[in-house]
């Protein structure tokens, strides 16, 4: 028989170490991939991703079912990588890992198809970098917005609730962010065509 979340924080806040195990299971890859699309580096996002279970781990005991599991899990993982962000002003490997599974992972350059020109190869490697530089150049919060939003595909209320923010705040957010990302970018799209 399945648990639910519900039941399996229950059995976690009373000691069993695998109905925690399980939660971490459950959500693993959501964390995951929401810090390596954040921070696009696989060892940020492992250290993300560890801060994230314990603070999961410390709190738990204290987790009252005012929200669903899921929330209160990506508001911590929303607030880790913020907070990991304001600690780490280094800058990524520019190869954007844009989708994980068990057998493979892809990057931004692995779309790129094997027939085109080293020319169209190089471009499309140069507006990747000018592209993630532009999306670290974001303040914290907007970058947070634009990487849920675009990268992992969250609506605007999902966002809002992980933030813990209103929906207005996260519309804010989101059209600053793009704005940004537009004027600092319209110069090497205007070039590449």
């Amino acid at each position: 028989m399945i648990l639910t979340d519900n039941q399996l924080i229950i059995n976690a806040q009373q000691g069993d170490m695998s109905s925690f195990e399980e939660l971490v299971y459950r959500y693993d890859r959501h964390v995951l991939n929401i810090a390596r699309s954040f921070r696009n580096s696989d060892e940020d996002a492992k250290d993300i991703y560890q801060e994230v279970f314990m603070r999961v781990f410390r709190g738990l005991k204290n987790f009252q079912f005012k929200s669903e599991f899921s929330t209160w899990l990506f508001r911590i993982t929303t607030n880790v990588c913020i907070t990991y962000q304001t600690r780490k002003k280094t800058h990524d490997s520019l190869d954007r890992e844009i989708s994980a599974s068990e057998d493979e992972t892809r990057t931004l350059a692995d779309t790129l198809t094997d027939n085109k020109s080293t020319d169209e190869l190089t471009l499309g490697s140069e507006i990747s970098k000018y592209i993630n530089k532009a999306l670290e150049e974001l303040p914290p919060q907007q970058k947070m917005v634009f990487t849920l939003k675009y990268f992992e595909e969250y609506k605007i209320r999902e966002i809002a609730e992980m933030m813990q923010c209103s929906e207005g705040a996260v519309k804010k957010y989101l059209f600053t962010a793009t704005h940004k990302m537009r004027t600092r970018l319209k110069n090497i799209m205007r070039d590449a065509r």
